[in-house]
């Protein structure tokens, strides 16, 4: 993340706040976050308990697509600045990954599928876990994306983490395997995707302990 220039001395101005940095699709990298983590931390556990709550407690599907749309309408960096500093096994933390999923597969459903595509014979039981239409193109992989999220306020809350690991694995390997045909023709290119790949992995492996603490109500 980029600082602002500015601050006291030296002409240009008081400093400005941090802001997070802008979402970059499936690359999970570290957010800028705020003054006092304990408040913080506090704070955010409020706010992901109260959503959860209000999604589950209501059979109002008005609700649950509000709560879905939440990141389009606050904007991304509302979400992040809420969450993403928490600790990804936490229930802010897993929240936050699956907005962020919902809005990388949203905001580029196209590179997205070619990833999910390439993945999905090789994970083939991740692949019917995250419950892709086929064949799995842009639209079937953006209708999956509100689908996992709706499931967090309108279904099984531990379902909907399980759901989003398997789609994890299932594009981290297409990325995987793709990287492994890129590398003779751009290594730099095949680097990303392996990096990217393991962020994934490891995203996966967060929602699944995630999922797992839900279900022995220790998920906070």
């Amino acid at each position: 993340m980029s600082e602002h220039p500015g601050g006291p001395g030296n002409g240009t101005g008081p400093v400005r706040p941090h802001k997070p940095k802008p979402f970059a699709p499936l690359d999970f990298e570290p957010f800028a976050g705020g003054a006092d983590p304990a408040r913080v931390s506090e704070a955010a556990h409020l706010a992901a308990q109260a959503l959860v709550r209000r999604g589950r407690e209501s059979d109002d599907p008005e609700i649950t697509r509000r709560l879905v749309r939440l990141a389009d309408e606050q904007g991304l960096d509302a979400i992040a600045e809420m969450w993403a500093e928490s600790p990804a096994r936490s229930l802010p933390g897993a929240l936050w990954r699956l907005y962020a999923l919902r809005a990388a597969t949203r905001s580029d459903p196209e590179r997205i599928s070619v990833y999910f595509k390439a993945g999905k014979d090789t994970a083939q039981v991740s692949h019917a876990v995250a419950g892709v239409a086929e064949p799995p193109g842009a639209e079937e992989l953006t209708v999956m994306a509100d689908a996992i999220l709706s499931g967090a306020f309108d279904g099984e809350f531990d379902v909907a983490l399980e759901r989003s690991a398997a789609f994890c694995r299932v594009v981290a390997l297409g990325q995987a395997k793709l990287a492994d045909s890129a590398e003779w023709g751009n290594a730099q290119h095949a680097t990303k995707l392996t990096r990217n790949a393991h962020q994934l992995v490891k995203t996966a492996e967060d929602l699944e302990a995630s999922a797992k603490a839900w279900r022995r109500g220790q998920l906070d």
